[in-house]
């Protein structure tokens, strides 16, 4: 089945000319080859581009495996673009493999007429190597699995059971792909096991794999809730009789983000106007890669559907904080006293700005009140939304509080307040 990812493929079109090479980065198995090595190459030729201006290499690939020397790859990129004239795209599948590649990148910048493209599947080779190796000449391009609306245009499953599917299984194109539960389920188990924790071992070398696997675990179960390392370091302890420090934990978590597995969403005073440095809330960049790793045995709606939100604000470009709004409140035995309200998502998009609450269910009148208290209490001018899974035409509520359900946000059907 051909995803047609046409949003990105545009992105990576306007990106010609600009000077710098065009990183995509993203969790592996997540389409970035499919996305450089067959849908932008098929741009290109329906833009009159000839293969032999497409120069495409996948370094991941065994019988490449000489050119993931520095100067073998310079060498075998130089001849090929010396025969070519004209404009010419040098299309690199999974960069990091080879050693000083920022190197070999800056060399053919210096190459006139010569476009270059990479895939990565590791931020620690790549985001900070943009920042520090590539001096303002690396553009990153990162991208998430298929996305709900992605995977709707290809499936015959109503809306509610494609939303169902998606919180359990998610948006691999390789699940998606595959038609029966139980392979869905093997898959996500053995990738994440075989793949990305093998991978990770390797690369950064660690001995202790029982402490990593169960690390991952803890956060797979904690989605939604605030954590922090030395929060983590007491339930390894008293639940996993495990002595793992919090700067251990700290690490392994820097690096499950480095593999793209997990995004930290950072805890910011709305009052204050300023970070709070912990606790902060873990998401996964895909649910079933979530659910996989505690062998689908839970699998609450609440909790994953705020994780697809999440992810799919971050797909869209936004920067996503979790707000905390600071109230004083009267108690049942009428102390006055101070509280923290929190807003699930705070979203920015450049001087653009909203507040978004998710909340699966809205059964009663003071559910409804307990999730606009948070909206109602930042006190500023820009715009606030629930989200829900009810079947809610989208409409602006209380003192000009958006209503969505998730469906019309997750299909792009109505524009975010902001």
């Amino acid at each position: 089945m051909k995803y047609e990812r046409e949003t990105l493929v545009q992105r990576l079109l306007k990106a010609r000319g600009n000077g710098m090479v065009k990183i995509i980065t993203g969790v592996r198995r997540c389409g970035k080859s499919y996305l450089l090595g067959r849908l932008f190459a098929d741009a290109l030729r329906a833009e009159g581009v000839r293969d032999e201006q497409i120069i495409s290499l996948a370094l991941d690939d065994r019988r490449n495996r000489a050119l993931r020397q520095p100067d073998a790859l310079l060498d075998e990129l130089e001849q090929r673009l010396q025969a070519v004239p004209g404009p010419r795209y040098v299309l690199l599948d999974e960069v990091q493999m080879v050693s000083e590649f920022p190197d070999v990148l800056n060399s053919l910048l210096h190459r006139e007429g010569v476009e270059v493209y990479v895939t990565g599947s590791n931020s620690r080779f790549l985001s900070r190597d943009v920042a520090t190796s590539f001096r303002g000449r690396g553009d990153e391009i990162h991208i998430f699995p298929l996305s709900y609306a992605e995977m709707m245009q290809h499936s015959s499953l109503s809306k509610e059971e494609g939303l169902q599917h998606y919180l359990t299984y998610g948006g691999l194109p390789t699940v998606l792909n595959t038609e029966d539960a139980e392979s869905k389920m093997r898959y996500l188990e053995g990738i994440f096991a075989d793949t990305y924790l093998r991978d990770i071992r390797e690369r950064y070398r660690l001995q202790a794999e029982g402490d990593l696997d169960e690390l991952v675990d803890v956060v797979a179960s904690g989605i939604g809730g605030m954590t922090n390392p030395s929060k983590l370091e007491k339930t390894f302890r008293s639940v996993k009789r495990s002595a793992i420090s919090a700067a251990t934990i700290t690490r392994y978590l820097e690096i499950l983000e480095d593999a793209f597995l997990i995004e930290k969403a950072k805890r910011y005073d709305l009052r204050g106007r300023r970070y709070i440095s912990t606790p902060a809330k873990y998401f996964f960049v895909d649910p079933g890669l979530r659910n996989a790793r505690l062998h689908f045995r839970q699998t609450e709606p609440t909790h994953l559907l705020e994780n697809v939100i999440y992810n799919e604000l971050r797909n869209r470009g936004l920067r996503v904080d979790v707000g905390e709004v600071p109230v004083q409140q009267t108690t049942a035995e009428g102390r006055r006293e101070r509280a923290r309200l929190e807003v699930d998502f705070v979203c920015n998009l450049g001087s653009r700005r909203c507040y978004i609450q998710s909340a699966y269910h809205l059964p009663t009148a003071e559910k409804w009140q307990q999730e606009l208290r948070s909206l109602l209490h930042i006190g500023d001018h820009f715009g606030k939304l629930i989200i829900t899974a009810d079947p809610i035409p989208p409409h602006y509520g209380e003192q000009g509080v958006m209503v969505m359900n998730v469906y019309d946000f997750l299909l792009h059907r109505v524009e975010l307040p902001m």
